[in-house]
C-alpha cells in the first residue's frame, strides 16, 4: 500500500480529531510501524498489508487522543530515549531547559549530589547523570505506577552512561525524606504537579497522565509549598533549586519561593517560546 497516500489520509484523520501536529504524528507512527527513522520514510514507497493494518489501528488510538508516546512506547528527551506508557507523565521538551540550567550549576563540580523530586519517567535525573558523569543523582517518586517506569528507565539506563541513579519511593513533601543527604545536596530539581484543580487540559493529559503528576491544589502550588521545606533541608549552603511551573505561574511561584525565607537570588526563566517556565533560587 502506498505510503504517501496512507500518510495523507492519516494526517487528515488526525487533524479532524483535533491533534495539534497531525502530519508529524502520522509520520512518527508510520516510522514506528516499519522500524525506520522518520527521515527514512522519504525513500519508502509501499508497505505490506499487515503493516498498513497495524498503522490503521494505532492511528485510530491516536485520533482518540491516546498520547503518541504511549503508542510508540518511547519519548525522546535531550540525549536519551525513555520508555513511557500508561501510568507515567510523558516528559515534555520544555523540561529540557531545566536540565540545561541544572547542568550549568554543576559545571566544574566533581561528584556533585543531585536530587530530582517527583521524577516520573526519570527524564531529569537520567539526563543529568548522563551529561555530567560522576554526578550522584537520586530520583524520588511517590506514585507506584510512575515509580515502576522510573526504576525501569534507571535499570536500563535509557542509553545513559554508567553513573548509577538511585531511585527512592517517597513523597517530595515528606519532612523525613532522605535524611542522609541533609545539607549535602548541590542541586535540587523538580517538575512537580502544578496544574490548578479544575483547569482545562488536553485530553491526552486529562485522560492519560497520572493525576498525582498533574494537580497541585487551587492555585497549582500546594505541592511546591510542601516541597520547599524538604529542598531547604537537603541543600547545602549555596546549593541551587530549580522548579518547573505553568506559564501562568511566572510571578506566583517565585513569590512563594521568596516567602519561604530560606532562599535568595530567586529568578524566573522563560522557555524557547518566551513563556515563563521555571524558577530558580540559591539556598541561603
Amino acid at each position: 500500500m502506498n505510503v504517501r497516500t496512507l500518510l495523507a489520509d492519516a494526517a487528515r484523520r488526525l487533524a479532524e480529531a483535533g491533534v495539534e501536529s497531525p502530519r508529524v504524528d502520522a509520520e512518527l507512527l508510520m516510522a514506528h510501524v516499519v522500524g525506520r527513522p522518520r527521515a527514512g520514510l522519504l525513500t519508502l514507497d509501499d508497505v505490506a498489508a499487515e503493516d498498513a493494518a497495524r498503522f490503521a489501528g494505532l492511528l485510530e488510538q491516536r485520533a482518540d487522543r491516546v498520547p503518541l508516546q504511549h503508542l510508540t512506547g518511547r519519548a525522546p528527551f535531550r540525549q536519551l530515549e525513555l520508555a513511557v506508557g500508561p501510568g507515567v507523565f510523558v516528559p515534555r521538551p520544555e523540561t529540557e531547559l531545566l536540565v540545561e540550567w541544572a547542568l550549568e550549576q554543576l559545571a566544574g563540580l566533581d561528584g556533585p549530589i543531585v536530587v530530582d523530586l517527583g521524577s516520573g519517567s526519570g527524564a531529569i535525573a537520567l539526563s543529568i547523570a548522563h551529561e555530567h558523569p560522576g554526578a550522584r543523582v537520586t530520583a524520588v517518586e511517590r506514585d507506584p505506577g510512575a515509580l515502576a517506569w522510573t526504576r525501569h528507565n534507571a535499570l536500563t539506563r535509557a542509553g545513559a552512561r554508567d553513573t548509577p541513579v538511585g531511585v527512592v519511593a517517597g513523597d517530595m513533601t515528606d519532612a523525613g525524606l532522605l535524611p542522609e543527604l541533609d545539607g549535602r545536596v548541590d542541586v535540587v530539581v523538580s517538575n512537580p504537579p502544578y496544574v490548578p484543580d479544575g483547569a482545562r487540559v488536553p485530553r491526552e493529559v486529562a485522560d492519560h497522565d497520572p493525576p498525582l503528576a498533574l494537580w497541585g491544589g487551587p492555585d497549582g502550588l500546594d505541592v511546591v509549598r510542601g516541597m520547599l521545606d524538604v529542598a531547604a533541608r537537603l541543600l547545602r549552603p549555596g546549593g541551587r533549586l530549580g522548579i518547573e511551573h505553568a506559564d501562568q505561574q511566572g510571578t506566583a511561584l517565585p513569590a512563594v519561593v521568596r516567602s519561604h525565607g530560606a532562599f535568595s537570588e530567586v529568578a524566573d526563566h522563560p522557555d524557547l517560546a518566551g513563556r515563563p517556565r521555571f524558577t530558580t533560587a540559591r539556598r541561603g
